[in-house]
């Protein structure tokens, strides 16, 4: 697709894309309760990738990422994460969360959740979950 890889200007190699070039791409992921538009990729070489995600309405994510640290922004919607110990805090624009210590956590999206989500090391691309209640899920 036109517009996803990088453009050349002036010598300078950069990476230009809009989300309305990666709705409907291959970039363009249902990862389980919801779509990961994932900007930057593996394949991109930047070393990390970053995701526009949406949580659906009303859905509850049991997650732990093994090979990953992630970073997520609320810029839409209001939801709730909590640890493993019980702890909850309130997601609504504006609050960042960091999981940097591979945390096992349940993410619960009152509205559509819209979080902008960063992983290192990078994404390959077509990582997906395996959501099934009270087992983790993560790539």
């Amino acid at each position: 697709m036109s517009g996803l890889a990088r453009s050349h200007t002036r010598g300078m190699r950069m990476i230009v894309r809009t989300l309305q070039q990666i709705i409907g791409s291959d970039r363009d992921i249902d990862w389980g309760n919801g779509r990961s538009r994932r900007f930057l990729l593996q394949s991109d070489g930047l070393g990390f990738a970053l995701c526009d995600t949406v949580v659906r309405a009303g859905s509850e994510s049991r997650l732990e990422y093994k090979n990953h640290l992630e970073a997520c922004y609320c810029i839409e919607g209001s939801g709730e994460l909590e640890d493993e110990n019980g702890n909850r805090w309130q997601l609504v624009p504006g609050v960042l969360y960091a999981l940097n210590q591979h945390d096992k956590h349940l993410l619960r999206a009152k509205t559509d959740l819209r979080l902008i989500c960063v992983f290192n090391p990078a994404l390959t691309g077509n990582e997906r979950h395996a959501l099934s209640g009270q087992v983790s899920s993560g790539y």
